[in-house]
């Protein structure tokens, strides 16, 4: 589920610095200014990075020689100069202190510090990021350092990991190959729906939409009637006129049919449009297929009318289970920005929203009887003790504010959940447990104080998370020494199901579908509960427990006797489905196939290509379990597009590119798993030995779900730029038929079929779906590609991967506008041209720029 982070050994704060308060000498951390650089990624031929930390003293007054730390999120190992000591604090947070070696800054004067850390950084979500300055003197206030900046590495030698390291730079060189495949097709010959419906025929003619043509509906498909009627007023600026009686003249008809639980037939004429269905989700897929036959423009301006091309289209989803999920935890969302994504989703037929609300970073969703978990483990800022709030993560700086707190109340989740049904989008919930719990746990133990003040202790104790002479010692992969619930406590689960009976409420008062609840389950790190009493008190009360190891598998055994109690199904990450089993002298994770028969549902995210444990997925399905597919290698959307500096993202499990989504093959994702996640050649037995689904384990796959990790998304506009256009690429795998290049082996006929459909959806996504998505909802900024180029004897050739975007040139160093000069075709150029190019969207928003030197 998550990124594997390398651990890196820290050092300890060395002599103690004098103290200084805050105004002695008279500076003020606003005249700090900080610079980041990476310098070498296989440094001294090992697998470290080195960075320079540039401190500049840009005040009037010197900084003095101690007395002060900078504390930063995102940076770890050990300074070479010996002037700073790099401590590590918890989680991503660090502390950055001088040591007696520093002799102060003088006005004008910088410091480098040169840093050495194991792994390696690669973009631009690599740097350090949300320092602020702590004076001793005052240790409980953080002054942000508002003056910092990243800049790009010299070279691009400097992304080299080494000889294991074959990802290709995206250099414009490397793009221009990558898009030289890719065919400009006329938008006659697109079809007008999307995803790829089961049958498409379009049909001569067009039917005329206006403000005035009603909706004629049969009573059964009310809901859908009026949200096609609000639709509309969306486009004409006023609502489409309802009716149940048979009326004449031009109208859309919603009228019962006889199609599958999802399935529907939409079928345009000049004269009128009629959507079929058996159930309401039916007419509501065929309502969002409308939308999408309607011109892009269509949400730009309020229209008088627009011509809707003839078609015939019957249809149904492939995968009953079309799923996101987002994470709000790490960085959070507005409900207005979830509104938004719902909105997205189900206007691509997505139908679950898996609602990642809780985790080590932040607690986001209210709970009535427990205000702590919002008002300690919704906010973030700086803390000596986390009594009060989270300590920063992920750059949320020293101040509680968006995006590293904030929560919705029980109104707001309310809200979300009945916009969510009107969409027919099914919301799962996530209560992450036993492990990636801090949040709680932290609130839990606020509470705990509170009570305990009061004099109201077996109350104190009612809900808490933690031993507390647990004295364990354990460290997450995200870097945490106190982030599991404690499985022995009898609290822990009176916790868990205030928390499930508070939830489920609030589905009863949204009249929100409820059927599974998602209870985390992944990244318990070794060495928790090995010192805890109560752990330990546990093993010893019940003699089917021998070990530690054992409390896993007893925990999630409550978990779902506590799930079932309430009418509930388990939900969770694949390590609810594996236990440990010795052979050879060695453990291996194996299917849990008792637990199967109990209905569980799994998201497997490891299929990381090149681990060993590609056929995971496979081997749950085929023990019984409901597989979701959520690898990581196709389906992480937070992973960056390619290998280059500027471009965000993390990449532990590679970089996930717009084809990565669209490539998967849902019953045999080896076929396209050519490469490991270091760009190497897979040998051709790499997959011999690789669980194939059985028919039984076939029909265990229900679905397929992209995720969105919330570590990197500073913004919501960082947000839809890591979603989109990849969640397209992901609707069409989930809802369309199986393509024909997915079928048996590659062969020469299969890859023109592949390439024939790759170049069919680049078209389709930039010129309908994109354009329509720079005003739907209210807009998306999503990714627009850097152009390809290359300079060969004298002649500068472009491309880009998105057919109908524009690419445009200077060639006196400014960045290109929508004023510049457009790139035709191949040209020639002087010797020592310097050409930046970009590429600009059909709304004239432009991407990142490219330099291209002859020199």
């Amino acid at each position: 589920m998550r990124r594997t982070v390398t651990l890196l050994v820290m050092l300890a704060v060395g002599l103690a610095s004098p103290v200084y308060s805050q105004s002695g000498g008279g500076f003020h951390p606003s005249s700090l200014e900080v610079t980041w650089q990476l310098v070498d990624n296989h440094y001294q031929d090992r697998a470290q990075f080195l960075s320079v930390l540039t401190l500049k003293n840009e005040g009037d007054h010197a900084i003095p020689p101690g007395g002060w730390s900078i504390y930063l999120n995102n940076m770890s190992g050990t300074d070479q100069t010996g002037n700073v000591e790099i401590e590590h604090i918890n989680g991503d947070l660090s502390r950055l202190t001088p040591t007696s070696s520093f002799g102060g800054l003088e006005p004008g004067d910088s410091l480098e510090v040169d840093i050495v850390a194991g792994g390696s950084a690669l973009n631009i979500s690599d740097a350090p990021i949300g320092l602020y300055w702590v004076w001793d003197a005052d240790p409980r206030r953080g002054i942000p350092v508002d003056q910092y900046s990243v800049k790009s590495p010299g070279n691009q030698e400097a992304l080299d990991r080494g000889p294991q390291d074959e990802v290709p730079v995206a250099t414009p060189a490397t793009v221009y190959s990558w898009n030289s495949t890719i065919r400009d097709i006329d938008t006659q010959w697109l079809p007008r729906v999307f995803p790829t419906p089961a049958s498409y025929q379009a049909s001569e003619g067009s039917f005329t939409l206006g403000p005035g043509v009603p909706v004629q509906y049969d009573p059964m498909f009310r809901n859908e009637a009026q949200y096609l009627s609000a639709e509309l007023k969306k486009v004409f600026g006023i609502r489409a006129p309802l009716t149940t009686e048979n009326i004449d003249g031009k109208k859309i008809i919603l009228q019962q049919g006889d199609t599958g639980p999802e399935g529907y037939e939409l079928s345009i004429s000049p004269e009128q449009v009629t959507i079929s269905a058996s159930r309401p989700a039916g007419i509501f897929y065929g309502i969002q297929s409308l939308k999408t036959a309607l011109p892009p423009s269509s949400w730009s301006a309020t229209k008088q009318s627009i011509d809707v091309p003839a078609l015939q289209v019957s249809d149904a989803p492939r995968f009953g289970h079309r799923a996101f999920m987002q994470d709000v935890s790490r960085n959070f969302r507005t409900k207005e920005q979830i509104l938004k994504t719902l909105d997205l989703m189900s206007l691509y037929k997505l139908n679950v929203f898996h609602f990642h609300f809780n985790d080590d970073e932040g607690w986001r969703i209210e709970i009535p009887g427990l205000p702590e978990l919002t008002t300690v483990g919704g906010q973030r800022g700086h803390t000596l003790d986390n009594h009060e709030r989270l300590q920063p993560s992920y750059g949320s700086g020293p101040h509680p504010s968006y995006p590293g707190s904030g929560f919705y109340s029980t109104e707001d989740f309310i809200d979300i959940l009945d916009y969510a049904a009107e969409r027919h989008i099914k919301v799962i919930p996530e209560i992450e447990t036993p492990g990636h719990a801090r949040a709680a746990i932290k609130a839990m133990d606020a509470r705990y104080r509170r009570l305990m003040a009061e004099g109201k202790a077996d109350e104190a104790r009612k809900f808490l998370l933690r031993d507390l002479d647990d004295t364990s010692e354990y460290r997450s992969v995200q870097g945490w020494d106190d982030n599991v619930i404690d499985v022995g406590l009898p609290s822990t689960y009176r916790f868990l199901a205030k928390v499930i009976d508070e939830l489920q409420a609030m589905y009863e008062q949204a009249g929100a579908p409820l059927d599974r609840i998602h209870m985390g389950g992944d990244e318990v790190p070794s060495g928790a509960w090995e010192q805890s009493p109560a752990a330990q008190q546990l093993i010893a009360e019940h003699p089917d427990l021998q070990s530690t190891g054992d409390l896993w598998g007893y925990f999630f055994r409550r978990v779902n006797d506590m799930l079932q109690e309430r009418g509930l199904s388990l939900y969770g990450w694949e390590e609810i489905g594996m236990k440990d089993a010795l052979w050879g002298g060695e453990t291996h994770s194996v299917g849990d196939e008792a637990f199967a028969e109990e209905d569980v549902q799994v998201d497997v995210w490891n299929n990381v290509i090149g681990s060993g444990d590609e056929d995971l997925a496979y081997r749950l399905a085929n023990a019984g379990y409901k597989v979701v597919l959520s690898g990581v290698s196709n389906f992480y959307f937070d992973l960056a597009y390619q290998k280059a500096f500027p471009e965000p993202g993390l990449y532990w499990g590679g970089f996930n590119s717009l084809e990565k989504p669209f490539s998967f093959i849902p019953y045999n994702y080896y076929k396209n798993a050519e490469q490991d996640v270091m760009g190497r050649p897979l040998t051709e037995s790499h997959f011999d030995d690789m669980v194939r689904l059985t028919k039984e384990g076939r029909s265990n796959i229900v679905g397929i779900q992209s995720l969105l990790w919330g570590e990197k998304l500073i913004d919501g506009e960082r947000q839809e730029y890591m979603l989109l256009p990849k969640l397209l690429a992901m609707a069409q795998r989930a809802w369309a038929p199986q393509p024909a290049w997915a079928r048996g082996n590659w062969s020469a006929e299969n890859r023109e079929q592949y390439q024939q459909a790759w170049s069919e959806f680049l078209n389709i996504i930039s010129k309908q779906q994109l354009p329509r998505l720079d005003h739907y909802a209210g807009g998306f900024n999503y990714r627009i590609p850097t152009p390809g180029a290359i300079l060969r004897n004298g002649r500068l050739a472009a491309n880009v991967q998105l057919p109908g975007f524009t690419i445009r040139y200077t060639m006196d160093g400014s960045k290109p506008t929508t004023r510049s000069t457009r790139y035709i075709k191949p040209m020639a150029v002087s010797e020592n041209a310097n050409i930046r190019l970009r590429v600009f969207n059909l709304n004239g928003r432009g991407g990142r720029t490219i330099t291209v030197s002859g020199r």
